[in-house]
């Protein structure tokens, strides 16, 4: 029979997110670096590609270890749906560093502390959703708040110098290049099209270099 092996399931959400503080703590916990998965991907959903090489490994008797209970997902429905898929479907063991409690390697958890076990992670991954909620919505009011006062759209909007027109004018009638404005203005590129096109003026570009 092959040996149970255990095995470590780390996450963050994006590309710019480091992952050493998750790495570290599984390191010392004693799982080897070659055991450990990792996904820079948001928790939205499980379509990981990490997460899901590392169930199609995970057999009955192994360990997964994870950071805290939000690495498995980021909703209430998934967090459950996984847990069970590992736990009852696959077999294998789950250990929550952030939290014991909800380690099933447990041997002597009786009934009472699963059903306990059970009502924590509920709670957790309502609690998890609801705060992802509140997030947005705190956010959502905040942009609408902005809009009302007329900050919003001024944040995004480039202040335009007060010759841009004259001197975009004269390039689109080539009485000067397109580059020489961007100089003149002290503008780059990008920034030059862009306040062409909000002030509706024609980007033709095809001076530009000349």
């Amino acid at each position: 029979m092959a040996e149970n092996k255990k095995f470590g399931y780390i996450r963050v959400s994006s590309k710019e997110q480091n992952l050493d503080r998750q790495l570290q703590a599984m390191q010392e916990y004693g799982i080897n670096e070659r055991d450990i998965f990792a996904d820079k991907k948001s928790g939205k959903d499980t379509d990981r590609p990490q997460y899901q090489a590392l169930k199609q490994v995970l057999r009955s008797g192994d360990v997964l270890v994870i950071k805290s209970i939000d690495r498995l997902g980021r909703n209430y429905d998934d967090i459950k749906n996984e847990w069970n898929d590992i736990v009852n479907n696959i077999g294998a063991n789950l250990e929550v560093i952030d939290m014991p409690v909800l380690n099933t390697t447990n041997k002597d958890m009786a009934l009472m502390g699963k059903v306990v076990t059970d009502v924590i992670l509920t709670l957790l991954g309502y609690v998890a959703e609801q705060e992802r909620t509140f997030i947005k919505q705190r956010q959502r009011e905040g942009i609408d708040i902005a809009k009302a006062q007329g900050k919003f759209a001024k944040a995004n909007k480039i202040q335009a110098p007060e010759n841009f027109k004259e001197l975009f004018k004269k390039s689109a009638n080539g009485e000067m290049t397109h580059t020489q404005a961007m100089k003149q203005l002290n503008l780059n590129k990008t920034t030059y099209y862009r306040i062409a096109k909000e002030l509706g003026l024609s980007t033709n570009k095809r001076q530009v270099g000349k």
